[in-house]
């Protein structure tokens, strides 16, 4: 048997439970190709008839179906059934955002006095970065809702929103049932992580 160093091992050598848990693991993981597999299938037919009927209804009213974002809902007749098409925009920052965290400073260095740590730890939270590298950008955008009249602070909020950048979108497909229409709608698990839960 092949080890993890790419060296041949002599099959007498090799722990008897070595060997199970070996042969366990590739079965488990070929049903998982398959299964993978089978799952993208299924996602690429669905867009295609998503699409097909968006585009039938395009035809017929010379409108398209979906907001600017194309997020679009789709139901059974008797309302028991559901597909929800979400489409989430990703969000970077460029340069500007280091320019805003120096106004940002500067109004914390002056007003360092007076102003509240709640404040301070928020914007600390908002541009340290996580384990990815990555700006915390639900704090950033909790800056934009303070309401701060300090004209640094304003220009500083301008140049996060001049920073911020659509750098691409991922689609995202959910299914829903209900046994009656009164009922709150209840998820179809398709996210194997989630199937357990």
């Amino acid at each position: 048997m092949t080890d993890a160093g790419a060296r041949l091992v002599p099959l007498d050598m090799v722990k008897p439970q070595h060997k199970l848990e070996d042969e366990l693991v590739r079965k488990v993981i070929a049903f998982a190709f398959d299964l993978s597999a089978q799952i993208g299938r299924f996602l690429e037919h669905t867009m295609f008839d998503l699409d097909g009927f968006d585009a039938l209804l395009a035809q017929e009213y010379e409108v398209t179906k979906g907001g600017k974002k194309g997020n679009r809902t789709y139901q059974s007749y008797d309302g028991l059934l559901k597909v929800q098409v979400q489409v989430a925009e990703r969000i970077d920052f460029g340069p500007e955002l280091q320019i805003a965290k120096g106004l940002i400073d500067e109004c914390l260095n002056e007003w360092s006095a007076e102003s509240r740590p709640e404040i301070q730890a928020i914007v600390t939270r908002a541009f340290n970065t996580d384990k990815e590298g990555q700006i915390n950008r639900a704090e950033i955008f909790g800056l934009l809702r303070h309401n701060i009249e300090d004209a640094r602070w304003q220009r500083a909020m301008g140049a996060i929103r001049d920073a911020m950048r659509v750098t691409g979108s991922k689609q995202y497909v959910r299914f829903y049932h209900r046994r009656k229409v009164e009922d709150g709608w209840k998820a179809i698990t398709i996210d194997l992580a989630k199937a357990g839960a």
